[in-house]
Formats: structure tokens, C-alpha cells, sequence
């Protein structure tokens, strides 16, 4: 079995979060479980929560040297709301999102997250969910393909693969990830430093998972689980969930808003987090070093104002 990789800017995470005994903090994306044991090795309680039950059952065996600290739960975190609360607690001192796949979920052939390895087209983060990449790449309009890859892959020739993808699966249906990518690298136009397929790959795998509406109901329900007072800690690793995040930050992070057609301010009623800094923190050249995956992580990250509805 491969390894779980070592978690992205886990002192940054610490620093912001300050855990200690007595707190409760939710990881909505519990992964291999590195920055919850980080958080539990400081004497804070820990619910751990993961659509992976494969990642769900390595890091519970990694954090069984915590008793009565650490607990888990299967679930996506866009749910964390009723998943947290279903386990007893009402409220927490922080929570903890490290969006996107993790090195495990790509370095495993048989989830067919990576065009590394021969796979299937599956890409589902639960493996207990029906729907997969296979039914995206084979059934969805051509239309629709184009779209997935312009939006969520950021793809600029994703008119040129969406036709290709259409009319390849008219001989026959595509069913393993070298299959996906080497159309792909065929249809693709001239040469990059990254695989030509990079992107589709991440589009696909956004769209069966649902991933950005997961993160936007995930932040909104951390924040119902805070405190006064708690934070809420999230790590992005590209340009669609940065943006996400960060005006999810800045529209909560304003006590008045203001328009041209008003006579004055008004109250914003969307007000949750006391003022922060507008920059995320990346990690350092050390730990790039050590972890090239985390070069592209940005974290952000708020405070639940005491004020906050």
C-alpha cells in the first residue's frame, strides 16, 4: 500500500489554529490524518471526517494512540455541519480544510485519479458513490465536456477534446485512464512542460466529486460550528479554490458594505469573521524542498467574530 504523504504547511497550521487541551477542532479532510495528529499531540480533541473510507481507516489506526481524543466519521465535509453535531458537539474551537486529492488518492493506480498509471476511469474521493469519471467522459454532451474543462480545468482547448472525446467513444467507450490521456496528448496542440492531459484529468475528477459546491457548503457550515472566537483554516492548492476561499473570507469579513445608490453604509448582513490579513501564507523554500506538493498550497484563514450571527 503507498504511504500517505507528509501533510502541507503543518506549523502555519498550528500557529493559526492554537490548539491545545480543553479544544475541539474539526478536520473536515482528515486525509492520512498527519495535521490531525499534529493537533492532537497538543492535547486537543479531534473529530476527523473523510468521504475515503480507505483514508478514514489508515488515519484511525495512526490516531489510536490518542484514547478519547480522536474520533471519526465518514462523510463529505460539505455536510460537516450535521456530521459534528451528530457526534455530540456543538460547537469547536477550529476546523480544518485541506482541499483537493491527496497524494494517496493519485499514487493508487486502482482509483484512477492519475494518468501515471494504467486505471480505470473512476476518480471517486468515496468509492461508495455510483457515479465516475468512465460516466462523464462516455455519456456527457459535447457541450457539457467543454464546459467542465474550460471551467473546472481552466483547459483553453477544451472545444478540441471535448470533439475528440465524443467521437471516440462513438467506436467505443473509454475505460482506463491511459486511455483518456493518451487521446488527449493526440489531439493536443504543441508541447508544455506539464502532461497535455493535466488538466482535463482535473476537471473530470472536480466535477464527478462536485468539489467546488462541496467547498462552498463546507465553509459555510464550519462557520455555523464555530465558536466566538474559533477559526477556520483552509488549504487551497489552485486557482479556483483560492478564489473561492478568499471571497468567502472577504464578503464575511466586511461590518458594512456600501453602494453608490445608498445614502450611507449599511450593516452586512453576512458579517461572521473579525477583520485579517488579505494574503494567503505558502509554505517556505524548506518545506518545498521537502515537499514539492506544496508548493502550489495556499492557506487562509478566519476568525469567527464575537458579533458574528
Amino acid at each position: 500500500m503507498t504511504s500517505y504523504h507528509a501533510p502541507v504547511l503543518p506549523r502555519e497550521v498550528l500557529e493559526v489554529l492554537e490548539p491545545r487541551p480543553g479544544r475541539r477542532f474539526a478536520d473536515g479532510t482528515l486525509g492520512g490524518g498527519g495535521h490531525t495528529i499534529a493537533l492532537l499531540e497538543a492535547g486537543a480533541e479531534v473529530l476527523g471526517i473523510d468521504r475515503d473510507p480507505e483514508a478514514l481507516a489508515a488515519a484511525s489506526v495512526r490516531c489510536a494512540s490518542f484514547p478519547g481524543h480522536f474520533r471519526a466519521r465518514h462523510g463529505n465535509f460539505a455536510e460537516i455541519t450535521a456530521l459534528v453535531r451528530g457526534a455530540g458537539w456543538e460547537t469547536v474551537d477550529g476546523v480544518l480544510l485541506d482541499i483537493g486529492v491527496s497524494s494517496r488518492q493519485l499514487d493508487a493506480p486502482e482509483r484512477g485519479f492519475s494518468f501515471q498509471g494504467e486505471g480505470p476511469l473512476d476518480m471517486r474521493m468515496d468509492p461508495s458513490s455510483g457515479f465516475t469519471a468512465a460516466d462523464v467522459v462516455n455519456t456527457y454532451p459535447e457541450d457539457a465536456l467543454k464546459r467542465i474543462l474550460r471551467d473546472f480545468g481552466e483547459e483553453k482547448f477544451a472545444g478540441r477534446i471535448a470533439r475528440a472525446l465524443v467521437g471516440e467513444r462513438q467506436r467505443r467507450p473509454l475505460t482506463t485512464t491511459r486511455e483518456l490521456a493518451a487521446l488527449v496528448e493526440r489531439v493536443y496542440p504543441g508541447h508544455s512542460k506539464r502532461h497535455p492531459a493535466t488538466r482535463t484529468f482535473q476537471a473530470i475528477r472536480m466535477e464527478v466529486n462536485a468539489e467546488l459546491a462541496s467547498l462552498e457548503h463546507g465553509l459555510e457550515g464550519a462557520t455555523q460550528l464555530l465558536r466566538p472566537g474559533g477559526r477556520l483554516a483552509v488549504i487551497t492548492f489552485h486557482s479556483l479554490e483560492d478564489r473561492i476561499v478568499k471571497n468567502f473570507f472577504r464578503d464575511r469579513s466586511q461590518r458594512w458594505i456600501d453602494r453608490p445608490e445608498w445614502p450611507a453604509p449599511r450593516p452586512n448582513p453576512d458579517f461572521r469573521f473579525d477583520p485579517i490579513g488579505r494574503k494567503p501564507v505558502e509554505a517556505g523554500e524548506e518545506e518545498v524542498r521537502a515537499n514539492p506538493r506544496a508548493r502550489s498550497a495556499k492557506l487562509r484563514w478566519g476568525q469567527r467574530g464575537a458579533e458574528g450571527a
